[in-house]
């Protein structure tokens, strides 16, 4: 039996450690079926060094979303390796130490911008730098932290996840017609590299520990990349403009 992504290429983010969403959305991906590609920034070494611990091998290429030369040159560099895209994985989210950790109020504009710029607009960047390569339509997937609430210590990082989940119902309204989907997938907090750059992470995390129905593993990042790889399949044909929680069912739950 072929797996749901038989014969996709998809372009993921974001894999910096085994411990991240996008290390085991690449590594389902590749188990479905699909041939991907990664990339990389600031450190591809470090990726290319977690690439090998994946099934099959795959390229790595250097991507700044903030920077419009790798942006421009992305189409040809990846239409070279793989011929076209299906789907794109955008794992992406940085903030400034200074607009997180109970500084909110404190923060500057700089970095303010900074965290708007790579954490939301990148999405729209990123998607429209692969746009040329999806002919046949095709599927776009994020990843949030339910921006209806704020939460202990997340600061900025929150108006900016409010932005990306935004960014992405207004590529859903302009993409559709060319048959290319934008969803997004709600995690739990999860033990990873961006989680482990937030001061005071094991108090936001704890509000799973008493809220959530479904047990929550914070070790655990295969059921988010699960949810990841099932909306760059064809089994979500009309979906978009979407927000699949993959958080134990902690945002059904008032208290």
């Amino acid at each position: 039996m072929s797996g749901i992504l038989e014969g996709k290429r998809v372009l993921i983010t974001g894999v910096l450690t085994e411990s991240s969403i996008a290390f085991h959305t690449a590594k389902l991906a590749q188990e479905q079926g699909a041939e991907i590609i990664l990339t990389a920034f600031p450190r591809p070494t470090l990726t290319e060094r977690i690439a090998k611990k994946l099934p099959k091998p795959t390229k790595v290429i250097e991507l700044d979303v903030t920077n419009d030369e790798h942006l421009g040159r992305l189409a040809d560099v990846v239409g070279e390796a793989l011929g076209g895209l299906d789907g794109v994985v955008h794992s992406i989210g940085f903030a400034p130490q200074d607009a997180l950790g109970g500084n909110f109020l404190n923060t500057p504009f700089e970095s303010v911008a900074t965290a708007m710029h790579v954490s939301a607009f990148s999405l729209k960047s990123l998607t429209m730098a692969c746009l040329p390569l999806m002919q046949n339509g095709g599927s776009v997937v994020g990843l949030t932290f339910d921006a209806q609430y704020a939460w202990p210590q997340y600061d900025w990082m929150g108006p900016a996840k409010a932005a990306l989940e935004a960014t992405s119902r207004y590529m859903a309204r302009d993409l559709g017609k060319q048959n290319v989907r934008c969803n997004l997938i709600s995690a739990g907090p999860l033990g990873s590299m961006a989680a482990k750059s937030i001061p005071g992470f094991s108090e936001l995390a704890s509000v799973w520990d008493h809220r959530a129905p479904l047990e929550w593993d914070l070790k655990d990042p295969e059921p988010a990349g699960r949810g990841v790889v099932a909306l760059l399949s064809d089994w979500f044909p009309k979906t978009t403009g979407e927000i699949v929680h993959v958080d134990g069912g902690l945002h059904a739950i008032g208290a």
